[in-house]
């Protein structure tokens, strides 16, 4: 139910700052003992000095983005949740080209 809320957080981070008529990217493979969920978008991305801290608590590249259901805690408790079943999640992100994240997690 836990990694549930991770996919399902991640696929809304990636449809939610994503670009007009921009596509979502979707794959899973196993790579030696390890699931690996990629959910890459062709959004905006995200500036190279943010993307460090994209998984604190709180944290929000852009202050403008608040509002309803948006505290900056979604990344942050992907993270638990995926550090609690023995894995990693990373990002990599390119400005103005989207955004992917990775979890890795042990099979």
């Amino acid at each position: 139910e836990r990694l549930a809320q991770v996919v399902t957080n991640l696929l809304t981070n990636a449809i939610q700052y994503n670009k007009p008529d921009g596509e979502v990217r979707v794959k899973l493979e196993s790579q030696g003992g390890l699931a690996v969920l990629a959910i890459a978008d062709t959004g905006q991305g995200i500036a190279p000095e943010n993307l460090p801290r994209v998984f604190e608590r709180f944290y929000r590249a852009d202050p403008s983005r608040t509002g309803a259901g948006n505290a900056g805690l979604g990344l942050s408790i992907c993270k638990a949740i995926v550090e609690a079943h023995g894995g990693t999640i990373e990002a990599a992100s390119e400005a103005g080209t989207g955004t992917t994240f990775t979890v890795r997690l042990p099979v």
